[in-house]
């Protein structure tokens, strides 16, 4: 009877420690609720990232982007803009800037995939108008043109180049940061989240109409 009574514990016992390491196991290798349903309306191959829009001063909610003007992009054509990473080749280049991050953040920029700490170079000449740090885009740059008519933005990056700081005149291709993966980029993937949009008459750099940058990086490359 006791024998009896000792085998049923240790199978008990088992049975029990088998089902808690499963659930652990299965628990700590799942997504929050809210990243799966994101992360499974992304295609396939696509990087978790998206345009990361800070919460305006004063707390309020964060600002949307509105829709692209196509117009928007015409004094843009006008300038003569530098690569955005040191090496980057036409087949780097891939047009992300409509597709979908969730069932509604739509992307507004372009990836550039890239080794981590691969230089980040101004793509034009400005001023560093915000050193930012979010959940999403992680380290990021805002940079304003001599105009201050439109900002770039750079994301998910590794680390400023030593020196910057907001305030600060840059020139085209100057180095201004490194590649990386901070913010929801996947560690796996390194890359440049790189955006373009057309300022507001108030000049906020948290606030603007994306431009889609595929076709300016294009010229960019031939025109080196």
């Amino acid at each position: 009877m006791l024998v009896r009574i000792g085998v049923a514990l240790i199978v008990v016992t088992v049975s029990f420690a088998a089902g808690f390491l499963a659930g652990r196991w299965t628990a700590s290798n799942r997504a929050p609720e809210s990243q799966r349903a994101r992360i499974a309306d992304l295609p396939p191959d696509a990087a978790v990232a998206q345009p990361h829009i800070p919460p305006a001063p004063g707390g309020q909610p964060p600002p949307q982007l509105q829709q692209a003007k196509p117009e928007g992009i015409a004094p843009l054509e006008r300038r003569r803009l530098a690569p955005p990473i040191t090496g980057l080749r036409r087949d780097d280049l891939h047009d992300t800037f409509y597709e979908r991050r969730g069932a509604d953040r739509p992307h507004e920029a372009i990836d550039i995939l890239a080794p981590r700490g691969t230089p980040v170079l101004a793509v034009d000449d400005g001023v560093i108008k915000k050193l930012f740090t979010s959940d999403a885009g992680g380290l990021t740059l805002y940079q304003f043109e001599p105009e201050e008519k439109y900002c770039y933005y750079y994301a998910h990056l590794d680390r400023y180049a030593a020196g910057i700081r907001e305030g600060l005149d840059v020139r085209r291709g100057q180095v201004i940061a490194y590649v990386g993966s901070t913010g929801n980029a996947s560690p796996a993937t390194p890359h440049l989240h790189f955006a373009v949009f057309e300022l507001d008459t108030e000049k906020r750099w948290w606030r603007g109409t994306p431009i889609n940058p595929y076709a300016l990086l294009v010229r960019a490359l031939e025109q080196q």
